[in-house]
């Protein structure tokens, strides 16, 4: 199968979105398929190519006078690359796949990496359009994705070609702590995890270290200031391999308030921490419904610093959600997402053809 991968960069710099189709790329490069990936480029252009992926520079921008260009662009690729499937990831790139090649012969794949963005929507332009979580399927129907256009990919991480085989060294942290890995968005709820955290502080001595950046940082090294934790409170910026702070957390905390499916709940049950959780999108589907972490509301700071200090004080449940977190991890394989990107792309290539009303050119997949 010839695939090509739209995405709008491909920078290391924590973006689930990109960090997926990365995933994604290398391994079904690894099962012998034809993969390019068209983008403005960044640091995994390395890792593509070690992986047989090919690198395309693709700009895409939703600036109107950059449209000529990126239509132009995405013209030559596909007229080089004579791609099966197109798979776009983001909103951009889904437009400009439907309609800057108003004859395509190829079958549009379409993924809602964010749901919470009102863009979401142009993705229905799919043939298939793939949600990391039956609960952000429910939203894409109701914002008029057809039912039989919409496939649940659930997220894995376990065995990601970005990540190194050797494990990172030590870091020695404080303890007991609270760990989040999380892009500095206030929509992540950092916030209500700092004003959380500032209510366990008044019972124990623990330590919160937040690991990620981004553009609202600085509000919250603020709030910190401003709660009286930051001294307690470690921002560490962005960490490409933050494996070293989730093996040392005593415990995880995810405080989105929204998330179709975060690759980070993955990460953290590969690596066996005790988990909290806001119950938000997909998040009760990989924690399987509370067994394998806390959920707790969104924006519910008091409910959140409740069951960090719980947990904190409470040693032997806290390893009984550590446990919980490390069983039946093979749903979170990469593998196992490849090969059901690759039963939708079949999916999607024969809806295109009865679309195209032609007989099909490709040779049946091998089982």
């Amino acid at each position: 199968m010839k695939i090509v991968h739209m995405a709008t960069h491909a920078q290391c710099n924590g973006n689930g979105t990109v960090n997926a189709m990365v995933d994604l790329a290398c391994m079904q490069a690894r099962a012998g398929h034809n993969v390019a990936v068209a983008s403005a480029g960044g640091a995994f252009e390395s890792l593509l190519r070690r992986h047989g992926v090919t690198h395309s520079l693709l700009h895409q921008s939703r600036q109107p006078w950059r449209v000529p260009a990126m239509v132009a662009g995405f013209g030559r690729l596909i007229e080089r690359f004579n791609p099966d499937v197109v798979h776009a990831h983001m909103m951009t790139g889904a437009l400009i796949s439907r309609f800057g090649n108003m004859r395509r012969r190829f079958a549009l794949v379409t993924t809602v990496h964010h749901d919470i963005q009102k863009s979401a929507s142009m993705v229905r332009f799919g043939d298939r359009v793939i949600v990391a979580s039956h609960a952000a399927g429910d939203a894409m129907l109701e914002r008029g994705v057809l039912p039989d256009t919409l496939s649940v990919v659930t997220s894995g991480t376990i065995g990601s070609p970005r990540v190194p085989g050797r494990q990172p060294p030590s870091l020695q942290l404080q303890h007991p702590n609270v760990v989040c890995v999380a892009a500095m968005f206030e929509r992540n709820g950092i916030a209500d995890l700092l004003h959380a955290f500032s209510h366990v502080r008044q019972t124990q001595d623990a330590q919160l270290y937040l690991v990620g950046d981004g553009p609202d940082r600085g509000l919250m090294e603020s709030l910190a200031e401003q709660l009286g934790i930051a001294n307690c409170v470690t921002f560490t910026g962005f960490v490409a391999d933050p494996r070293a702070y989730l093996a040392e957390a005593d415990v995880f905390v995810f405080a989105a308030h929204q998330a179709p499916g975060p690759l980070v709940i993955s990460e953290a049950r590969e690596a066996g921490c005790a988990i909290v959780a806001t119950k938000v999108g997909g998040v009760p589907e990989m924690l399987e419904n509370g067994s394998a972490g806390v959920l707790v509301a969104p924006q519910e700071p008091m409910q959140l610093a409740a069951k960090l200090g719980w947990l904190l004080m409470d040693s032997p449940v806290r390893a009984q959600y550590a446990a919980r977190a490390k069983r039946d991890l093979e749903r979170f394989s990469v593998q196992r997402v490849c090969t059901e990107h690759l039963a939708v792309y079949e999916q999607a290539i024969s809806q295109s053809e009865r679309r195209q009303n032609r007989p099909s050119t490709r040779r049946a997949p091998v089982a």
